[in-house]
C-alpha cells in the first residue's frame, strides 16, 4: 500500500513538473490503468518526443509510484502491478467519455481546461477500477470472472469474455460472451462489484466479437418527424439534420432497442403513440425484426404473421 508521505511527495513533485511532462506522465498512468501495459515507444510515438525524453518520463513516473509498474526485459514492456494506485485523479464521467471516443491524452487527469458543457446525469457512474479491468480484458483478449448482481438471481460469480463497452444514454453496459448461458449479453457495469482476470484461460473462437451476430449486424432506420404529434416538422428536421425530412441511419442490432427508447421513437405501424415526447416515427418498423431489446422500443409489436411461412 502507498503511504501518506509518498502521496505528499507526489503532490509536491507534480507541482514542479512542466505541464507537457505532466501530460505524458498522466498518459503513462492511463495506459497502465486501462491497457495494463505500455512501452517507451508508445510514449515516443504518441507525443513525438525523443527516446531519451521517453526514458526520463518513465523514470520519473517510477520515482513517483514505484509500486505501480514493473518492467519485463523480454517483452520490453512496463506492466501494471497488483499494487497499482493512481497518482493522478481521473474523473469517472470524463474518463468514460474519453474511453468511448478512443481518447487517451491524459488531459482530464491534470485539469487543463474546464469546458462549460454539461450533459444529463446517468443513474450512477461505474467504479473506474472495475471499468479499467474490463477494458484491459477487452484489449488483451482475456476471460474475466465477475461478481454480478442481477434482478433475477442476486449476486453470483460468472465468467465472461467482454468485447465492447456501451453507453445507452442512461447507464453503461459491457457487451460480453456469457459462459453460463453460452450467449452474448449486456451486463450493467454498476452491477459488477469485483473483476478477476483469468490469465491462463483461453478465449475460444465462438466466444469472440466476430461471432456476436447481433453486434455485427446493422439495421437501416428511417426516422421522420411524427406525423400526428408534431405541428411543425421542419423544426424536428433541423434538430436531427434530416434531408427531405428523413433521417437514415445504420444501427447495430444489439443497440437498436436502446436508441429507440432513448430518442422516444414511435415504433408502431400507424404512428399511433400520443404525447409530446414522441417527436419521431420509425417509418420502416419491419427493418428491426429480430433485433435484441425490442421490448423497450416504444410501441413495437412483433408481427406474428411473419412466422406463418417459416
Amino acid at each position: 500500500m502507498v503511504n501518506d508521505n509518498r502521496l505528499i511527495g507526489e503532490e509536491f513533485c507534480l507541482k514542479n513538473v512542466a505541464f507537457s511532462q505532466r501530460q505524458r506522465l498522466s498518459y503513462i498512468e492511463f495506459c497502465l490503468m486501462f491497457r495494463g501495459h505500455l512501452t517507451r515507444n508508445d510514449l515516443v510515438h504518441r507525443f513525438e518526443v525523443g527516446l531519451s525524453a521517453g526514458t526520463r518520463d518513465l523514470n520519473l513516473y517510477r520515482e513517483l509510484a514505484p509500486e505501480n509498474l514493473t518492467y519485463d526485459t523480454k517483452q520490453k514492456k512496463y506492466f501494471q502491478t497488483t499494487h497499482f494506485k493512481p497518482v493522478f485523479k481521473h474523473d469517472p464521467r470524463t474518463t468514460l467519455v474519453k474511453l468511448a471516443n478512443n481518447i487517451s491524452d491524459g488531459f482530464d487527469a491534470i485539469g487543463d481546461i474546464n469546458f462549460p458543457v454539461n450533459a444529463p446525469s446517468q443513474l450512477n457512474v461505474p467504479d473506474l477500477f472495475i471499468v479499467a479491468k474490463v477494458v484491459q480484458a477487452i484489449l488483451n483478449n482475456k476471460v474475466i470472472n465477475i461478481i454480478y448482481t442481477s434482478l433475477s438471481s442476486g449476486s453470483k460469480a460468472r465468467d465472461i469474455i467482454p468485447h465492447s463497452i456501451i453507453d445507452n444514454g442512461l447507464r453503461w453496459h459491457v457487451r460480453a460472451f456469457d459462459t453460463k448461458t453460452s450467449s452474448f449479453r449486456d451486463f450493467v457495469l454498476t452491477r459488477i462489484s469485483k473483476v478477476t482476470m483469468k490469465q491462463e484461460q483461453v478465449v475460444e473462437l465462438f466466444q469472440k466479437k466476430g461471432e456476436d451476430h447481433q453486434w455485427n449486424r446493422t439495421l437501416p432506420l428511417q426516422l421522420v418527424p411524427h406525423p400526428k404529434n408534431v405541428e411543425f416538422p421542419t423544426a424536428i428536421a433541423m434538430d436531427y439534420g434530416m434531408e427531405n425530412k428523413v433521417l437514415e441511419i445504420e444501427v447495430r442490432a444489439a443497440l437498436v432497442g436502446y436508441l429507440l427508447r432513448r430518442w422516444n421513437i414511435d415504433c408502431t405501424d400507424e404512428a399511433s403513440l400520443k404525447g409530446g415526447e414522441y417527436q419521431l416515427w420509425l417509418r420502416n418498423s419491419k427493418s428491426i425484426f429480430g433485433a435484441e431489446n425490442l421490448a423497450i422500443a416504444p410501441g413495437y409489436k412483433q408481427d406474428k404473421n411473419i412466422y406463418k411461412d417459416l
